[in-house]
């Protein structure tokens, strides 16, 4: 594993650090969106004072804190494997490149002693589950990770109330950042409860009581779109019904289902969903930033 510099001084120095997953840039958004928005992403942690770690693999190389170069260089590579927990050993011995998910860079963020990560939405259980068993490697990574993750919710492609019940089994604390209502990525509410916390320095409180505690497992936050890139959740649930039969027709399965599901919600949407996706991405990096920053304030190492 390489740890850049920056992010070695960071973690010397007891600087805030928020980790940054790499799907998004090779899996998420067309070029040169993807590399656009993973700068800006970077630049919106920057801005709120911490220092941004965006975390791939290159050649085999598993990477803390990519260069802007290494960056650019994902957002146009071909055969770029998405990358869960499991798949990174394999990445690295066949040298290939490749991009993390939330449980990839989850992991590696613990690895390297980073308490805070900002991602779009996890990933869930599925709508055809009973059919296809495909529960995301995201919820059993949490149950497992010291960490605090900040999301817009769980994607609105998937079941977001069977999400929220395995998160519960899983023993992963969810909470929400000024809202009492589990988002739903592009939408804002989705009339499933949640304790509802006002600040960043409770959110730090809440995670130093569970490490007191040895409860091991995440804190998940989730933290709503923005109001005014908000997409109604009848429009949406509408494009998402025709993007999961089209998915069904074509016979996907795996990883390759969300991928297929995202770009067909873009079609539809007429590009608003990946106006939204960038929207609520940087707001949950800035919210991450801040919490990063409340953390160090209480101490934690």
């Amino acid at each position: 594993m390489i740890i850049r510099s920056k992010i070695e001084e960071a973690l010397r120095n007891q600087i805030p650090i928020v980790a940054l997953e790499s799907t998004i840039i090779s899996h998420g958004m067309p070029y040169p969106v993807n590399l656009n928005t993973a700068l800006e992403v970077e630049r919106t942690v920057n801005e709120q004072g911490a220092v941004p770690a965006t975390i791939g693999v290159i050649q085999g190389n598993i990477i803390v804190g990519l260069s802007e170069k290494e960056i650019e260089y994902l957002s146009k590579a071909e055969n770029v494997l998405k990358l869960s927990t499991r798949d990174l050993p394999l990445c690295v011995a066949q040298s290939r490149d490749g991009a993390t998910t939330v449980s990839a860079t989850a992991f590696v963020a613990v690895k390297t002693n980073i308490k805070v990560f900002a991602t779009g939405g996890i990933g869930g259980v599925h709508r055809e589950v009973i059919e296809s068993f495909d529960i995301s490697r995201d919820l059993e990574e949490l149950a497992f990770r010291d960490i605090i993750i900040v999301s817009s919710g769980a994607k609105s492609i998937l079941d977001v109330r069977k999400t929220v019940e395995y998160l519960e089994t899983k023993d992963v604390l969810v909470i929400g950042y000024k809202t009492e209502d589990f988002p739903m990525f592009y939408s804002r509410t989705s009339g499933i409860k949640i304790p509802k916390i006002e600040n960043v320095e409770d959110i730090a409180k809440i995670f130093f009581e569970k490490r007191k505690l040895g409860i091991n497992s995440a804190i998940l936050v989730a933290n709503p779109i923005p109001l005014e890139h908000e997409i109604p959740y009848e429009l949406d649930e509408e494009w998402v019904k025709i993007a999961v039969e089209d998915s069904r027709k074509n016979k996907l399965e795996g990883k390759k289902v969300t991928p297929f599901l995202l770009s067909r919600l873009f079609e539809l949407s007429k590009g608003k969903t990946l106006e939204s996706n960038i929207a609520l991405i940087k707001n949950n990096a800035r919210v991450a930033a801040l919490i990063a920053k409340a953390v160090n304030r209480n101490g934690l190492d």
